[in-house]
Protein backbone atom coordinates (compact mmCIF):
# COMPACT_ATOMS: atom_id res chain seq x y z
CA UNK A 1 0.00 0.00 0.00
CA UNK A 2 1.99 3.28 -1.07
CA UNK A 3 2.24 5.43 2.12
CA UNK A 4 0.65 8.79 2.89
CA UNK A 5 2.44 11.25 1.09
CA UNK A 6 1.85 9.23 -2.43
CA UNK A 7 -1.67 9.14 -1.77
CA UNK A 8 -2.62 12.67 -0.79
CA UNK A 9 -0.33 13.53 -4.19
CA UNK A 10 -2.76 11.44 -5.98
CA UNK A 11 -5.94 12.89 -4.99
CA UNK A 12 -5.96 15.97 -7.84
CA UNK A 13 -6.78 13.15 -11.24
CA UNK A 14 -5.34 16.06 -13.75
CA UNK A 15 -2.28 16.49 -11.74
CA UNK A 16 0.05 13.83 -13.61
CA UNK A 17 -0.17 13.35 -16.83
CA UNK A 18 2.61 11.71 -16.66
CA UNK A 19 4.56 9.14 -13.78
CA UNK A 20 4.28 10.71 -10.20
CA UNK A 21 7.61 11.74 -8.87
CA UNK A 22 7.38 8.72 -6.84
CA UNK A 23 6.90 5.82 -9.25
CA UNK A 24 9.64 6.22 -11.20
CA UNK A 25 10.95 2.41 -11.31
CA UNK A 26 13.95 2.97 -14.46
CA UNK A 27 13.85 2.12 -17.81
CA UNK A 28 10.95 -0.71 -19.07
CA UNK A 29 12.66 -3.11 -20.05
CA UNK A 30 11.66 -6.52 -21.96
CA UNK A 31 13.18 -10.04 -22.09
CA UNK A 32 12.20 -13.22 -23.83
CA UNK A 33 12.34 -16.73 -22.88
CA UNK A 34 15.05 -18.95 -25.12
CA UNK A 35 13.23 -22.07 -26.12
CA UNK A 36 14.98 -25.34 -26.79
CA UNK A 37 13.91 -26.61 -30.28
CA UNK A 38 13.46 -29.88 -28.30
CA UNK A 39 10.75 -28.03 -26.28
CA UNK A 40 6.84 -27.98 -27.17
CA UNK A 41 6.05 -24.16 -26.67
CA UNK A 42 2.12 -24.51 -26.54
CA UNK A 43 2.99 -26.18 -23.09
CA UNK A 44 4.99 -24.07 -21.89
CA UNK A 45 4.65 -20.44 -20.24
CA UNK A 46 5.50 -17.52 -22.19
CA UNK A 47 7.91 -15.95 -20.03
CA UNK A 48 8.77 -12.92 -20.98
CA UNK A 49 8.94 -10.11 -18.46
CA UNK A 50 6.74 -7.58 -19.60
CA UNK A 51 8.38 -5.05 -16.82
CA UNK A 52 5.24 -2.15 -17.23
CA UNK A 53 5.69 0.51 -14.61
CA UNK A 54 2.30 -0.04 -13.23
CA UNK A 55 -0.60 -2.22 -14.08
CA UNK A 56 -4.17 -0.77 -12.84
CA UNK A 57 -6.94 -3.04 -13.00
CA UNK A 58 -10.46 -1.16 -12.89
CA UNK A 59 -12.99 -3.70 -11.54
CA UNK A 60 -10.65 -6.50 -8.80
CA UNK A 61 -13.15 -9.35 -9.13
CA UNK A 62 -12.42 -13.08 -10.94
CA UNK A 63 -10.94 -11.85 -13.98
CA UNK A 64 -9.24 -8.57 -12.85
CA UNK A 65 -7.80 -10.56 -9.40
CA UNK A 66 -6.12 -13.17 -11.60
CA UNK A 67 -4.88 -10.64 -14.24
CA UNK A 68 -3.24 -9.23 -10.87
CA UNK A 69 -2.25 -12.38 -8.99
CA UNK A 70 -0.54 -13.56 -12.46
CA UNK A 71 1.20 -10.45 -13.27
CA UNK A 72 2.15 -10.30 -9.35
CA UNK A 73 3.73 -13.70 -9.94
CA UNK A 74 5.16 -13.41 -12.68
CA UNK A 75 6.74 -10.27 -12.29
CA UNK A 76 5.17 -8.12 -15.03
CA UNK A 77 4.99 -4.93 -13.37
CA UNK A 78 6.95 -3.19 -10.61
CA UNK A 79 3.62 -1.96 -8.90
CA UNK A 80 0.02 -3.78 -10.06
CA UNK A 81 -2.59 -1.34 -8.66
CA UNK A 82 -6.22 -1.98 -8.07
CA UNK A 83 -9.61 0.65 -8.11
CA UNK A 84 -13.01 -0.92 -6.79
CA UNK A 85 -15.84 0.37 -5.54
CA UNK A 86 -16.44 -1.04 -2.34
CA UNK A 87 -14.32 -1.17 0.55
CA UNK A 88 -14.78 -4.45 0.94
CA UNK A 89 -13.25 -5.69 -2.16
CA UNK A 90 -10.32 -3.26 -1.22
CA UNK A 91 -9.87 -5.84 2.08
CA UNK A 92 -10.18 -8.65 0.12
CA UNK A 93 -7.60 -7.75 -2.96
CA UNK A 94 -5.16 -6.61 0.51
CA UNK A 95 -5.89 -10.61 2.01
CA UNK A 96 -5.85 -12.45 -1.07
CA UNK A 97 -2.79 -10.78 -2.89
CA UNK A 98 -4.38 -9.73 -6.27
CA UNK A 99 -2.72 -6.26 -6.15
CA UNK A 100 -0.19 -4.45 -4.27
CA UNK A 101 -2.56 -1.86 -3.08
CA UNK A 102 -6.50 -0.92 -3.94
CA UNK A 103 -8.07 2.11 -4.03
CA UNK A 104 -11.72 3.83 -4.56
CA UNK A 105 -10.21 7.07 -5.82
CA UNK A 106 -10.28 6.00 -9.27
CA UNK A 107 -7.87 8.60 -10.60
CA UNK A 108 -5.35 7.50 -7.69
CA UNK A 109 -5.13 3.61 -8.96
CA UNK A 110 -4.97 5.58 -12.76
CA UNK A 111 -2.26 7.44 -12.10
CA UNK A 112 1.49 7.00 -14.20
CA UNK A 113 -0.21 3.08 -15.33
CA UNK A 114 1.13 1.85 -18.66
CA UNK A 115 -1.24 -0.61 -18.60
CA UNK A 116 -4.97 -0.14 -17.43
CA UNK A 117 -7.34 -2.88 -17.83
CA UNK A 118 -10.64 -2.54 -17.71
CA UNK A 119 -12.48 -5.45 -15.56
CA UNK A 120 -16.04 -4.25 -15.12
CA UNK A 121 -19.48 -5.01 -16.41
CA UNK A 122 -19.75 -3.31 -19.94
CA UNK A 123 -22.07 -0.51 -19.31
CA UNK A 124 -19.84 0.79 -16.72
CA UNK A 125 -16.43 1.44 -19.02
CA UNK A 126 -16.99 4.23 -20.66
CA UNK A 127 -18.27 6.07 -17.77
CA UNK A 128 -15.19 5.23 -15.80
CA UNK A 129 -13.00 5.97 -19.03
CA UNK A 130 -14.86 9.41 -18.71
CA UNK A 131 -13.82 9.76 -15.39
CA UNK A 132 -10.03 8.59 -15.65
CA UNK A 133 -9.92 10.59 -18.48
CA UNK A 134 -7.82 13.32 -17.13
CA UNK A 135 -5.50 11.21 -15.23
CA UNK A 136 -4.41 8.79 -17.87
CA UNK A 137 -0.55 8.62 -19.00
CA UNK A 138 0.02 9.85 -22.34
CA UNK A 139 1.44 7.11 -24.76
CA UNK A 140 -0.52 4.20 -21.47
CA UNK A 141 -2.17 1.01 -23.43
CA UNK A 142 -5.97 0.55 -22.38
CA UNK A 143 -7.40 -2.58 -22.81
CA UNK A 144 -10.56 -4.20 -21.43
CA UNK A 145 -11.92 -7.84 -20.79
CA UNK A 146 -15.35 -7.72 -21.85
CA UNK A 147 -17.48 -10.34 -23.60
CA UNK A 148 -18.31 -7.85 -26.57
CA UNK A 149 -16.18 -5.70 -28.03
CA UNK A 150 -17.68 -4.08 -31.28
CA UNK A 151 -19.84 -1.36 -29.10
CA UNK A 152 -16.58 -1.46 -26.24
CA UNK A 153 -14.22 -0.82 -29.47
CA UNK A 154 -16.20 1.92 -31.21
CA UNK A 155 -17.08 3.78 -27.66
CA UNK A 156 -13.45 3.87 -26.40
CA UNK A 157 -10.95 3.91 -29.15
CA UNK A 158 -10.76 7.62 -29.75
CA UNK A 159 -11.91 8.64 -26.24
CA UNK A 160 -8.82 7.45 -24.95
CA UNK A 161 -7.14 8.63 -28.04
CA UNK A 162 -7.79 11.86 -26.93
CA UNK A 163 -5.73 11.36 -24.16
CA UNK A 164 -2.62 10.65 -25.89
CA UNK A 165 -2.96 6.63 -25.28
CA UNK A 166 -4.23 3.72 -26.79
CA UNK A 167 -6.71 1.83 -26.53
CA UNK A 168 -6.95 -1.98 -27.89
CA UNK A 169 -9.69 -4.74 -26.99
CA UNK A 170 -9.48 -7.59 -25.33
CA UNK A 171 -11.47 -10.77 -24.60
CA UNK A 172 -9.85 -13.67 -22.12
CA UNK A 173 -12.24 -16.30 -22.78
CA UNK A 174 -11.81 -17.68 -19.04
CA UNK A 175 -13.88 -17.40 -16.04
CA UNK A 176 -16.51 -19.36 -14.25
CA UNK A 177 -19.31 -18.73 -12.61
CA UNK A 178 -18.02 -17.49 -9.32
CA UNK A 179 -17.47 -14.09 -9.16
CA UNK A 180 -15.03 -11.78 -6.64
CA UNK A 181 -11.43 -11.42 -5.66
CA UNK A 182 -11.92 -14.60 -3.55
CA UNK A 183 -12.80 -16.70 -6.48
CA UNK A 184 -9.39 -15.41 -8.37
CA UNK A 185 -7.44 -17.70 -9.94
CA UNK A 186 -3.40 -17.57 -10.70
CA UNK A 187 -3.43 -19.74 -13.69
CA UNK A 188 -6.96 -19.01 -14.79
CA UNK A 189 -5.78 -17.95 -17.79
CA UNK A 190 -3.26 -21.03 -18.52
CA UNK A 191 -3.89 -22.28 -22.01
CA UNK A 192 -7.08 -19.67 -22.72
CA UNK A 193 -8.37 -18.17 -25.72
CA UNK A 194 -7.51 -14.83 -25.61
CA UNK A 195 -9.18 -12.51 -28.39
CA UNK A 196 -7.78 -9.21 -29.30
CA UNK A 197 -9.58 -6.92 -31.38
CA UNK A 198 -7.71 -4.13 -32.94
CA UNK A 199 -8.36 -2.37 -36.01
CA UNK A 200 -6.78 0.33 -38.19
CA UNK A 201 -6.38 2.89 -36.02
CA UNK A 202 -4.76 0.82 -33.27
CA UNK A 203 -1.20 1.73 -32.48
CA UNK A 204 1.05 -1.60 -33.87
CA UNK A 205 3.57 -1.22 -30.99
CA UNK A 206 0.86 -1.12 -28.04
CA UNK A 207 -0.93 -4.12 -30.23
CA UNK A 208 2.95 -5.99 -29.63
CA UNK A 209 2.78 -5.23 -26.17
CA UNK A 210 -0.13 -6.71 -25.24
CA UNK A 211 -0.52 -9.50 -27.04
CA UNK A 212 3.03 -10.58 -25.13
CA UNK A 213 1.46 -9.70 -21.77
CA UNK A 214 -1.54 -12.24 -22.28
CA UNK A 215 0.92 -14.73 -23.35
CA UNK A 216 2.83 -13.81 -20.59
CA UNK A 217 -0.67 -14.60 -18.14
CA UNK A 218 -0.43 -18.26 -20.14
CA UNK A 219 -3.32 -16.89 -23.05
CA UNK A 220 -3.46 -18.19 -26.55
CA UNK A 221 -3.71 -14.79 -28.56
CA UNK A 222 -6.56 -14.94 -31.15
CA UNK A 223 -6.98 -11.49 -33.51
CA UNK A 224 -10.65 -11.29 -34.99
CA UNK A 225 -11.85 -7.55 -36.33
CA UNK A 226 -14.86 -6.56 -33.24
CA UNK A 227 -18.11 -7.63 -35.43
CA UNK A 228 -16.28 -11.02 -36.23
CA UNK A 229 -15.35 -11.74 -32.60
CA UNK A 230 -19.21 -10.91 -31.58
CA UNK A 231 -20.89 -12.72 -34.37
CA UNK A 232 -19.04 -15.61 -32.90
CA UNK A 233 -19.20 -15.54 -29.29
CA UNK A 234 -22.80 -15.26 -29.69
CA UNK A 235 -22.95 -18.72 -30.54
CA UNK A 236 -20.47 -20.33 -28.43
CA UNK A 237 -20.43 -18.39 -25.12
CA UNK A 238 -23.54 -15.98 -25.16
CA UNK A 239 -26.46 -18.49 -26.50
CA UNK A 240 -25.20 -21.56 -23.97
CA UNK A 241 -25.39 -18.86 -21.55
CA UNK A 242 -29.22 -18.40 -22.08
CA UNK A 243 -29.93 -21.62 -22.58
CA UNK A 244 -28.65 -22.80 -19.39
CA UNK A 245 -30.71 -19.75 -17.75
CA UNK A 246 -33.30 -21.04 -19.41
CA UNK A 247 -33.00 -24.22 -18.49
CA UNK A 248 -32.76 -23.06 -14.60
CA UNK A 249 -35.74 -20.68 -15.29
CA UNK A 250 -38.17 -23.45 -16.25
CA UNK A 251 -37.54 -26.56 -14.25
CA UNK A 252 -36.76 -24.54 -10.85
CA UNK A 253 -39.43 -22.57 -10.98
CA UNK A 254 -41.31 -22.72 -7.83
CA UNK A 255 -44.82 -23.21 -9.56
CA UNK A 256 -43.06 -26.99 -11.16
CA UNK A 257 -44.75 -29.82 -9.36
CA UNK A 258 -42.95 -30.33 -5.74
CA UNK A 259 -39.94 -33.14 -5.73
CA UNK A 260 -39.04 -32.12 -9.38
CA UNK A 261 -35.55 -30.45 -8.23
CA UNK A 262 -34.46 -33.07 -6.58
CA UNK A 263 -34.21 -35.56 -9.50
CA UNK A 264 -32.14 -32.97 -10.77
CA UNK A 265 -28.83 -34.57 -11.06
CA UNK A 266 -25.19 -34.47 -12.29
CA UNK A 267 -26.36 -33.54 -16.38
CA UNK A 268 -28.37 -30.92 -15.16
CA UNK A 269 -25.75 -29.73 -12.51
CA UNK A 270 -23.30 -29.60 -15.23
CA UNK A 271 -25.53 -28.14 -18.24
CA UNK A 272 -26.83 -24.75 -15.88
CA UNK A 273 -23.57 -24.47 -14.15
CA UNK A 274 -23.04 -21.11 -16.24
CA UNK A 275 -26.63 -19.72 -14.89
CA UNK A 276 -24.83 -19.14 -11.65
CA UNK A 277 -22.99 -16.16 -13.10
CA UNK A 278 -23.30 -12.35 -12.42
CA UNK A 279 -26.78 -11.22 -13.59
CA UNK A 280 -25.12 -7.80 -13.75
CA UNK A 281 -22.60 -8.52 -16.05
CA UNK A 282 -24.86 -10.60 -18.31
CA UNK A 283 -27.58 -8.16 -18.23
CA UNK A 284 -25.14 -6.08 -20.45
CA UNK A 285 -23.27 -8.82 -22.28
CA UNK A 286 -27.19 -9.36 -23.33
CA UNK A 287 -28.00 -5.78 -24.46
CA UNK A 288 -24.64 -5.15 -26.26
CA UNK A 289 -24.99 -8.33 -28.13
CA UNK A 290 -28.48 -8.13 -29.00
CA UNK A 291 -28.37 -8.51 -33.10
CA UNK A 292 -25.76 -11.07 -32.97
CA UNK A 293 -27.57 -12.71 -29.96
CA UNK A 294 -31.22 -12.53 -31.70
CA UNK A 295 -29.84 -14.60 -34.94
CA UNK A 296 -28.47 -16.63 -33.08
CA UNK A 297 -31.44 -17.68 -30.85
CA UNK A 298 -33.35 -17.91 -34.26
CA UNK A 299 -31.10 -20.48 -35.57
CA UNK A 300 -31.17 -22.45 -32.31
CA UNK A 301 -34.88 -22.90 -32.12
CA UNK A 302 -35.14 -23.56 -35.88
CA UNK A 303 -32.48 -26.23 -34.76
CA UNK A 304 -34.81 -27.28 -31.79
CA UNK A 305 -38.06 -27.51 -34.26
CA UNK A 306 -35.91 -29.97 -36.72
CA UNK A 307 -35.83 -32.35 -33.47
CA UNK A 308 -39.33 -31.80 -32.58
CA UNK A 309 -40.62 -32.86 -36.19
CA UNK A 310 -38.67 -35.87 -35.87
CA UNK A 311 -39.92 -36.69 -31.99
CA UNK A 312 -43.53 -36.76 -34.16
CA UNK A 313 -42.86 -38.66 -36.76
CA UNK A 314 -41.41 -41.46 -34.12
CA UNK A 315 -38.49 -42.19 -36.62
CA UNK A 316 -35.97 -43.74 -34.04
CA UNK A 317 -32.94 -43.58 -37.12
CA UNK A 318 -33.57 -40.11 -37.20
CA UNK A 319 -33.74 -39.64 -33.03
CA UNK A 320 -30.52 -41.50 -32.98
CA UNK A 321 -29.11 -39.44 -36.29
CA UNK A 322 -29.51 -36.51 -33.97
CA UNK A 323 -27.74 -37.37 -31.22
CA UNK A 324 -24.79 -39.45 -32.91
CA UNK A 325 -24.46 -36.13 -35.23
CA UNK A 326 -23.73 -34.30 -31.82
CA UNK A 327 -21.90 -36.78 -30.43
CA UNK A 328 -19.29 -37.06 -33.49
CA UNK A 329 -18.98 -33.01 -33.32
CA UNK A 330 -17.94 -32.53 -29.73
CA UNK A 331 -15.70 -35.69 -29.38
CA UNK A 332 -14.33 -34.06 -32.73
CA UNK A 333 -13.82 -30.73 -31.35
CA UNK A 334 -12.40 -31.81 -27.45
CA UNK A 335 -10.21 -33.94 -29.39
CA UNK A 336 -8.93 -31.25 -31.80
CA UNK A 337 -8.18 -29.10 -28.38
Amino acid sequence: MPDASRTTQYKACSVFKEDPPSLHFGAAREEELVLSPFTFPASIRYAWAVQFRKITIVGVGLLGGSIGLAAKKFKLAAEVAGFARREKTLADCEKFGATDYATTDLCAAISGADLVVLCTPLAQMRPLAEQFLPALKRGAIVTDVGSVKAGVVRELESLIAKAGAHFVGSHPMAGGERTGVAAARVDLFEDAICVMTPTKNSSAGAVRKLERFWKALGGRVVKLPPEQHDLFVSRTSHLPHIVAATLANLVLDPAQPRGQAQLCANGFRDTTRIASGSPEMWRDIALANRKHIAASLNAYISELQKFQKILKSSNPKAVEKFFETAKNRRDHWTAAK
